[in-house]
């Protein structure tokens, strides 16, 4: 169980300043990002809350937020 958070600016601080520019100029990449952040909160809240996090639903929940975040990495460099 992890509380931190694994915000894109958390993870990629040096690219800052290029996630700002691509949320606010490419449809695709606001998207992904906000995607991103909705599974990355809603994976927090239940582990901060001692949710049960063994079941499939939770795991397919990660998975696609590795996908989103090697997408989103892809794209900022």
């Amino acid at each position: 169980m992890s509380e931190l958070s694994h915000s894109l600016y958390n993870d990629f601080p040096q690219y800052r300043e290029r996630i700002q520019q691509l949320k606010h100029s490419n449809e695709e990449f606001a998207r992904m990002a906000a995607e991103y952040h909705r599974i990355d909160h809603s994976i927090r809240g239940l582990e901060t809350r001692g949710v049960p996090t063994s079941n499939d639903s939770f795991e397919q929940m990660k998975r696609r937020r590795v996908q989103l975040k090697d997408a989103l990495f892809q794209m900022l460099q």
